[in-house]
């Protein structure tokens, strides 16, 4: 492992080093890629010899589930107990959270699981730690809460490196870009939209990774980075805010620098809260809320009214297959059609199937076979 540590810190010496023009970009993009595959290697090496440690396996349950990820003795536990009323150890010293720890967050009528997980440290991405089960979890959250405390916030910085080095991208959107590899013809290049890059930029950063013959076809732009992303196909896309806790400790002069720099550096506005004492907890609980973007589905049986006081709570852009399995495992097999009444129909009590879309406040009256 210290191998490959080595190589990529010399890689990355090597892009600080080398100044970004038209010249070098094939280069930096051969350089780049090089970084991302030994990463890569690096990252699952860690995962093949973590074998599932005890503690770490999380079944999902719930609407959504965040996770919070921080340094040890952030406040993590503090929090999720203030957010969830789970009982999770608290201790004024590191590493108290040796496991997982998960709680039920109930709002706005969303059942949210809370992830308390050990602290990450630096090296996490590669292993470092109980890095390997801690990014395992982190990548299959919905949402993430980064959280740092008053004394530390720079440590927003190491978090954010650690997650980006285990191929986790917050608050982007996933690319649109399709590498399909054939077994001739070189690198072929579909662009659409205006795109930056030089197909020999491209041509150098795929074969790195031995993709010689491919057709590529990008929508709507992409940089060297996004590229590469595509190429190893295993990234996952998160939304993220930032949380800073202890802002009781610390007075407003010295919580607004904190604030103004998060915000200017990472295009992130911070959440300010004192776990302690609960400040902020409920505007917390609103931006998770707002985050994971909830809508809200009554459910109208065939021959009824409408539940209008207890909604479906489901993620923005659900259809009614994705009602139908949250519903019932059975419900899609037996599907035979569904009427919507809202938004996402043209007119009331529309007949749709399993692919239409859902708008926020629809009633939805499913047909299955009995």
């Amino acid at each position: 492992m210290a191998g490959l540590e080595e190589q990529i810190k010399e890689l990355e010496d090597e892009l600080q080093r080398t100044p970004y023009n038209k010249a070098t970009s094939k280069h930096i993009g051969r350089v780049k890629a090089k970084i991302a595959k030994l990463r890569d290697e690096a990252v699952n090496r860690a995962m093949r010899s973590a074998g599932g440690g005890e503690g770490y396996s999380v079944r999902k349950s719930g609407d959504a589930t965040v996770v919070l990820v921080g340094f040890p003795s952030t406040g993590k536990s503090t929090l999720l107990n203030r957010m969830t009323g789970t009982a999770s150890e608290v201790g004024a010293y590191a590493f108290t959270t040796l496991t997982v720890v998960p709680g039920a967050m109930e709002y706005k009528g969303a059942r949210i699981q809370i992830l308390d997980i050990p602290g990450l440290i630096a090296g996490a991405a590669i292993g470092k730690g109980r890095g390997k089960e801690v990014i395992g979890v982190v990548r299959s959250a919905d949402m993430i809460v980064i959280l740092v405390d008053v004394f530390n916030a720079s440590h927003v910085d190491v978090l954010m490196k650690e997650l980006y080095d285990a191929g986790i991208r917050i608050n982007q959107p996933r690319p649109d870009i399709t590498i399909k590899r054939t077994s001739h013809g070189g690198i072929r290049l579909n662009a659409v939209g205006t795109l930056d890059l030089e197909i020999d930029e491209i041509r150098t950063i795929l074969s790195e990774n031995k993709i010689m013959n491919a057709d590529i076809l990008i929508r709507g732009g992409a940089s060297q980075e996004d590229i590469i992303d595509a190429m190893f196909g295993n990234r996952v896309y998160i939304p993220a805010i930032v949380v800073v806790n202890k802002v009781d400790l610390v007075d407003p002069s010295a919580r607004k620098a904190i604030d103004n720099d998060i915000t200017e550096r990472f295009g992130i506005d911070p959440i300010m809260i004192s776990a302690q004492t609960k400040y902020n907890i409920e505007a917390l609980k609103e931006e998770i809320y707002r985050s994971l973007g909830f809508m809200r589905v009554y459910l109208k049986p065939q021959s009824g009214q409408a539940d209008l006081e207890e909604p479906l709570i489901v993620r923005t852009n659900s259809t009614v297959e994705d009602v139908c399995r949250k519903l019932h495992r059975d419900f899609v097999d037996r599907f035979r059609y569904a009427r919507v009444w809202g938004d996402s129909v043209k007119h009331p009590g529309q007949r749709v199937g399993l692919p239409h879309l859902l708008h926020e406040g629809d009633l939805l009256t499913i047909i299955i076979e009995h």
